[in-house]
């Protein structure tokens, strides 16, 4: 393995990853866990007096959404979870040991006004700070840039030596993504050539999020979009691949967002974004019958590129990150069905030029509709892609140049929508 190959696989085990219910409210819950470790046992078994400090865009990510293992949604519970059976050391699976007990527990929390939530002002998109407060100590956690990227701890006014302690895979100092220089060029030939005993990680892809999938067809979660797409396949869908794909990713989104129990194999720190950028690639080799390895290569594609695009949109932006992920997907489907290069480009300018411009109104249930369009968009872009058809650069934001496209929609998505962000947060909090 090359040095370079070595980094590239480094960055997907650091951006795909496991992901235990919405990501927003699973890093308030984190950075809760953490400060109630810090706190003592005590803090536990005993209601802290919890102050919350989120940036907007977490706000507004985690106010709608299910909470794994409850009937609950919003950053409150997930903050009273995670100082009661919160464990740091599990990163965005934090409430992997939640018992209906511990739900009992922090409802009481809830109601009796020990969790305070509110929005800081002059922080990062990515901020959390978390202060637990216990018969006169405290102690606290921040959380900045990376859901799970664990900066600062503190106890009783003094900040502790290391923030990080060993919580997150990826605490301390960390490049950017932009940092690693990525092009489509170099993906599409590291998907071909990386050695499949070193890529062959990522088929945990298809075991993790193909298993919530099955689970929002099986059972109602949130609105069943997916489940409605695939019982309806003898009528108004059809049984295509493509109302196949839709009502699989769809499923997996559903489940995810409604609170199911099973993680999602996350992009970005994203779950959503891991559904997108992997199970309709995923639903191609399920109907196609595709082997093992060229799953994984497809998969590597479809990942890389979604992180690519992510490096210059930033985690949390007023851009849906269906649209970044379904382009990620789009690729991957296009490389599954023998495509070059080119058609590989062409696949991504038509994903840019069709659903730029949706926006992230916060994370809930409704997010499965999003991704479903996403995934259609996905299997057109593809086909078009494949036989010729490209976006041409006189169109809108595209450019001759891949990577100018790339950067245009970044552009858009992160300074471009600014104003937009902080419209759908005042809309959403007013309500």
């Amino acid at each position: 393995m090359t040095k370079r190959e070595n980094e590239l696989i480094g960055l997907l085990h650091r951006e795909v990853k496991p992901a235990l219910g919405c990501t927003e409210p699973m890093a308030v819950a984190l950075a809760c866990a953490k400060a109630a470790e810090l706190l003592g046992p005590q803090a536990g078994e005993r209601f802290p007096d919890m102050d919350i400090e989120v940036s907007g865009n977490i706000l507004k990510n985690g106010m709608g959404v299910g909470i794994p293992g409850t009937d609950k949604v919003g950053l409150h519970i997930a903050a009273a979870l995670g100082a009661i059976c919160g464990n740091s050391r599990y990163g965005l699976e934090v409430l992997r040991n939640v018992e209906p007990a511990h739900v009992l527990k922090a409802k009481e929390m809830v109601r009796a006004g020990k969790v305070q939530v509110r929005v800081a002002e002059d922080v990062p998109l990515l901020y959390i700070k978390a202060t637990l407060r216990l018969g006169g100590s405290s102690a606290f956690a921040e959380i900045e840039g990376e859901h799970d990227r664990i900066v600062r701890t503190g106890k009783d006014g003094k900040v502790l030596p290391s923030g990080c302690n060993g919580t997150s895979s990826s605490c301390g100092e960390e490049k950017e993504i932009i940092d690693y220089h990525l092009t489509v060029k170099e993906i599409y030939s590291f998907t071909g050539s990386a050695a499949y005993d070193d890529i062959k990680f990522i088929l945990a892809d298809r075991d993790l999020n193909l298993a919530l999938a099955e689970a929002g067809l099986s059972n109602r979660y949130g609105l069943g979009v997916g489940k409605a797409i695939r019982e309806n396949r003898n009528g108004v869908f059809g049984d295509d691949f493509m109302s196949y794909a839709m009502a699989l990713t769809a499923a997996a989104s559903d489940a995810r967002m409604a609170g199911c129990k099973l993680p999602a194999m996350s992009n970005s720190g994203s779950g959503n974004q891991g559904i997108t950028v992997s199970m309709p690639v995923i639903a191609y080799a399920l109907r196609y019958a595709i082997d093992d390895e060229r799953l994984a290569r497809a998969l590597i594609l479809s990942n890389l590129v979604a992180i690519h695009i992510k490096g210059y949109l930033g985690r949390l932006s007023a851009l849906c990150g269906c649209v970044v992920a379904s382009t990620g997907s789009a690729c991957g489907l296009v490389w599954l069905r023998g495509g070059t290069y080119g058609q590989v480009c062409a696949a991504i300018k038509n994903m840019i030029g069709n659903i730029t411009g949706m926006v992230c109104d916060g994370a809930k249930v409704g997010c499965a509709m999003k991704v479903a369009s996403g995934v259609s968009c996905a299997v057109q872009s593809a086909m078009l892609a494949l036989d010729g058809i490209c976006v041409s650069e006189t169109d809108g934001i595209i450019d001759k140049d891949i990577e100018k496209t790339i950067r245009n929609l970044g552009s858009i998505g992160s300074s471009g929508m600014q104003s937009t962000d902080r419209l759908i947060q005042e809309i959403m909090v007013c309500k």
